[in-house]
């Protein structure tokens, strides 16, 4: 097997497809997931992603394999989802992951050849992937400067940034009930439209189906209590990892529902996740600095100002395929490609202003960075913006154009890390197709 160059043969990791080039789970990765295996149907468990693999903890478990854990962190891998594991603390996520890592290595721990190896590790593509945890409470913001931006140069040319934006993350309270995971169809739904802001509205399905490209991240220790708040230099003890997140709207009638108070029935019908949750631990090496602020940006207030603030950056595409193109074999077309970096707020300040009156989180809650776009046309994150209103159409491979999404198209997002010297890291697939209304 060919070996990455910051491997030593100490550390090298003997599973296949682990040291690929291009791969999205090598030894440095080790996300955590949930999933069936297909002689375990009903059995949800969690799961390690490596290489083409996926190491079976409940497995690990009963054949002694977490032995030398603590016992919470035994417990919590033996859960059919990954709260248990997201209430314990940060101390805890890195044990557990270098537990995993010995086993997956040949040192003295390694299951390389211990007799039950291929009881515990299995084909990732065998796995029926699940929502990585039962999700209490979704939050989703509204933090790239560039996405708020653009939409709002759409609809307020004179006023495209409203005067709280550059004070505070903007966010709204998201359905946790309709976050699916990666490859579960998506049905257009229905809703009420209006040709002019002044109405009367009609009732049918959405003629502009949009995908918005975020990335979404899992809150985890302990909780605070109600009416205590998590300051933004506490908030990434709390960040248990990220995934893609797809918050699919419909934007006709999200412009006639939209004032006055937000997003609603637009956005309550479906958001995709990928499943494999990358730990902040994996995406240390390829944080930086959190974003500066331009001349003329207001000054941050004190709770949102954190020294050794950071964001990640995730490299982040945007594929589209319709079913012609499907059928025939034909590559997807790249919509978009961005970053998670090309964001104005953090995720530690997004969770330090959630907290800021006292809301009390859960291990398990999720948010989500709300559209992620950049400076360039191709880096857009969405239809809308990406067309300009539809005004200035994509052309799909198969000669077709797209406006807005089409029933039969599939959309995948992907997401990865690389940096000179590191590997490159990756998120997995974040898919699903569009459905005809019911």
């Amino acid at each position: 097997m060919r070996r990455r160059a910051d491997m030593t043969t100490e550390t090298r990791c003997w599973v296949d497809g682990a040291a690929r080039a291009d791969g999205d789970f090598p030894i440095e990765n080790l996300p955590w997931g949930v999933a069936e295996r297909p002689d375990r149907q009903g059995e949800p468990r969690i799961f390690v992603a490596i290489g083409d693999s996926a190491l079976d903890m409940a497995e690990c478990a009963g054949f002694g394999m977490l032995a030398g854990l603590a016992p919470r962190i035994e417990a919590a891998l033996r859960m059919p989802t990954l709260n248990g594991l997201m209430a314990l603390d940060a101390a805890d996520w890195t044990a557990a992951r270098a537990h995993v890592t010995a086993l997956l290595t040949n040192g003295a721990h390694s299951i390389e050849k211990h007799a039950r190896r291929d009881a515990v590790l299995i084909a990732r593509a065998s796995l029926k992937m699940q929502v990585p945890a039962a999700i209490g409470d979704y939050t989703d913001f509204y933090a790239s400067e560039f996405h708020a931006t653009n939409v709002g140069s759409m609809f307020r040319p004179n006023q495209p940034l409203m005067p709280n934006w550059k004070y505070l993350p903007v966010g709204y309270h998201g359905r946790a009930s309709s976050i699916v995971v990666d490859g579960t169809p998506v049905v257009r739904p229905h809703g009420q439209t209006s040709a002019t802001d002044e109405g009367p509205p009609t009732f049918g399905p959405s003629k502009l189906l949009d995908h918005e490209l975020e990335m979404g991240f899992f809150f985890g220790g302990a909780g605070n209590a109600m009416g205590n708040r998590i300051s933004v230099a506490e908030a990434a003890k709390h960040l248990f990892g990220c995934v893609i997140l797809n918050d699919w709207s419909a934007r006709d009638v999200q412009k006639w529902e939209y004032q006055p108070l937000g997003p609603f029935t637009a956005k309550n019908f479906c958001s995709t996740v990928s499943p494999w949750v990358v730990t902040l631990d994996a995406l240390r090496p390829y944080c930086i600095p959190g974003p500066s602020r331009k001349e003329g940006d207001p000054a941050m207030l004190d709770y949102l100002r954190w020294d050794n603030d950071f964001v990640v950056d995730v490299t982040l595409e945007v594929l589209l395929a319709s079913a012609a193109m499907r059928a025939a074999g034909t590559a997807p077309t790249r919509v978009s490609i961005g970053s998670f970096k090309d964001v104005y707020w953090t995720m530690s300040q997004m969770l330090a202003h959630h907290t800021s009156t006292g809301c009390n989180m859960r291990p398990g809650d999720l948010l989500a960075s709300g559209t992620i776009s950049g400076p360039a046309k191709e880096n857009r994150g969405c239809m809308l913006e990406r067309t300009w209103r539809g005004t200035e159409p994509i052309t799909l491979a198969d000669g077709t154009e797209r406006r807005f999404l089409q029933d039969g198209d599939e959309l995948t997002i992907r997401g990865w890390c690389e940096r000179p010297g590191l590997p490159r890291i990756g998120f997995g697939e974040c898919r699903g197709v569009i459905m005809p209304a019911r």
